[in-house]
């Protein structure tokens, strides 16, 4: 790979100031698809769940025929917000102030004292559509009309994941972390690993932080990263003893390893370490009768993460899934974080309502390594606001997906994205 010329420089207003962020609210998140929730939170008929992202807030029902519809979280009366949070056996949405009331399709159902506000025309009345579409167990919506649709958008990400087979990761729990810091500043922290030598340190003895390709498509990204091989950064490499230690310190619950792992479990002859953890997921699978024979070793063992445009990061295992969501706050100096956790299970086992927890960011305990991304995201934008600092300086390669964002954020709050 050719050296690059220069660094790639961002302004750090975009970051920190209130005229990008205004932008954002007013040109990004109305037109963009975003993941809302999972389809675990609305499995069945009369389920809603609320979506909220800066000032937008969206209700999502399953209806009685099974369908999912989403709309604007606004009666029509007075502007009243119709629901909040999520729920189960709605039957109709009722406003709590004046009582104005729809079906879960949208249609309006009841005005009390009709006949004083004279001719109510119903199809003027019926609930604001908001698209609703979704990717395996992911909800996504997009409250502009005519915008293109889903499996579009998400291309070619939807194509690439196809062999992972990801309706069958089911929602454990959507864990909210409240952060001093710009939602891009969030989804940065998992856009690129050259963070790991700083702040994951114990993952490099058994993680090749360096040479995990990395694709970047038009809107979103790719990073493939190996596990069970020693990084580069390590110069005096690492014995088997430390390679099963580091991944049984940030992943040990792949191989059912509590803490601490202790000596590494018996090897069938001339079988790696990397062998070793492929051989123990395929058998923990097999214990929840997961068939993972169709899987390649690499499959097996590796990271294969996503960073879909604008603000999530889907993160599969063969076993798992973890979705990282940034949110804009009420200030650029504000996001939540979620973090949505789901596991592989059998087609044909029961699923359960997720849990939704909200978490204090001193006291929130996600893993290790979620931890220390955590940890560090609360001293990132102090440092944005020092006077000096003018802009973040990125490699085109380590932080291409990062610079990949920028591009797709300029086309998008660029007016003639309008066209």
């Amino acid at each position: 790979m050719p050296t690059p010329a220069e660094p790639v420089r961002i302004a750090v207003e975009r970051y920190v100031s209130p005229e990008w962020a205004a932008q954002e609210a007013d040109r990004l998140w109305p037109r963009v698809w975003q993941l809302a929730s999972t389809t675990d939170h609305l499995s069945k008929a009369g389920d809603f769940y609320e979506y909220i992202c800066g000032k937008l807030s969206v209700l999502i029902v399953r209806t009685q025929c099974g369908d999912l519809r989403a709309y604007q979280n606004v009666c029509l009366h007075r502007g009243n917000e119709l629901c909040s949070g999520s729920g189960t056996d709605l039957q109709e949405i009722r406003c709590s102030y004046h009582r104005w009331c729809w079906d879960l399709d949208g249609k309006l159902k009841e005005v009390p004292s009709r006949r004083a506000f004279g001719v109510l025309d119903e199809d003027e009345f019926g609930l604001i559509p908001v698209l609703v579409d979704t990717w395996g167990s992911l909800v996504f919506i997009n409250l502009d009309l005519h915008a293109e649709p889903l499996i579009d958008f998400l291309s070619p990400i939807v194509e690439e994941t196809k062999w992972l087979r990801p309706e069958e990761y089911a929602t454990q729990a959507v864990v909210t972390i409240a952060l001093p810091c710009n939602w891009k500043s969030g989804i940065d922290a998992f856009s690129e690993t050259y963070h790991v030598q700083g702040i994951h340190r114990q993952m490099l003895a058994s993680t090749d932080d360096v040479n995990g390709p990395q694709i970047a498509w038009d809107r979103h990204g790719k990073l493939n990263q190996p596990y069970g091989i020693v990084s580069p950064r390590l110069r005096d490499g690492a014995s088997d003893q430390e390679m099963w230690d580091s991944f049984c310190a940030t992943q040990g619950e792949r191989v059912g390893k509590p803490s601490p792992p202790g000596p590494i479990p018996a090897r069938e002859p001339e079988e790696s370490v990397r062998d070793l953890i492929v051989r123990l997921i395929r058998l923990r699978g097999q214990e929840s009768d997961l068939d993972f024979s169709d899987f390649s070793d690499g499959q097996i063992i590796d990271l294969h993460q996503y960073n879909c445009f604008p603000n999530i990061s889907p993160v599969f295992l063969i076993e798992s899934l973890a979705v990282v969501r940034t949110r804009p706050g009420s200030t650029p100096d504000d996001c939540l974080i979620d973090l949505f956790f789901l596991k592989r299970i059998a087609l044909d086992a029961p699923r359960s309502q997720p849990l939704d927890v909200v978490l204090d960011a001193e006291s929130a305990d996600v893993g290790a390594v979620f931890n220390q991304d955590i940890a560090n995201l609360r001293k990132v934008q102090r440092g944005m606001h020092q006077p000096g600092f003018t802009h973040l300086s990125l490699s085109p390669i380590e932080e291409t997906r990062i610079c990949q964002l920028h591009r797709n954020l300029d086309r998008w709050l660029s007016p003639a994205s309008d066209d």
